[in-house]
């Protein structure tokens, strides 16, 4: 029987990663595989520590499977997402994006759909970057003064930090 790790992704701790769990859980289920869920919330690029631990678990043959909702939500680069992808082949362990219908095997039309939907999710993220920074530009020279402000709910009071 086959040990499938399903990894689930959400980038902030407000938003619900149920949507993705009911949806690979299914899956999952309706194949007959052993699996086991792991959830990461409120990553950054550089710092998602569940994601590694569960690519080193698979390489080191702890689970045949990798099932993930997006390639988006295992990736944040093109160059990070062929990486991983990489190593996986290299370690036998399959890779499936539910939603976008990608199942790492050795056929070469997944990779080619791989690179191709990678490169779109790059580019949309560079989009949203370039129109953040034109608005931020365009508030500051409307003279808005942008960050937190000083004494904000999320900072504590000067005098109870000491």
């Amino acid at each position: 029987m086959k040990k499938v790790c399903i990894y689930i992704r959400v980038s902030r701790n407000d938003l619900n990663p149920d949507n993705q769990k009911l949806e690979l859980e299914a899956y999952a289920k309706r194949e007959g595989w052993d699996y086991e869920i792991f959830e990461e919330k409120e990553s950054t690029r550089k710092t998602r520590p569940i994601k590694k631990d569960i690519f080193n678990r698979a390489c080191w043959g702890e689970f045949d499977t990798i099932l993930i909702y997006k390639l988006d939500r295992w990736a944040r680069s093109m160059k990070e997402l062929v990486y991983d992808l990489d190593i996986l082949k290299q370690n036998k362990v399959k890779f499936i994006a539910l939603r976008d219908n990608i199942i790492l095997d050795d056929d070469a039309r997944n990779m080619l759909m791989v690179h191709i939907l990678g490169a779109f999710s790059e580019f949309e993220r560079e989009i949203i970057r370039e129109r953040t920074m034109a608005g931020l530009d365009r508030a500051r020279a409307e003279g808005k003064k942008l960050g937190r402000r000083f004494g904000s709910k999320d900072k504590k009071p000067r005098a109870k930090r000491m």
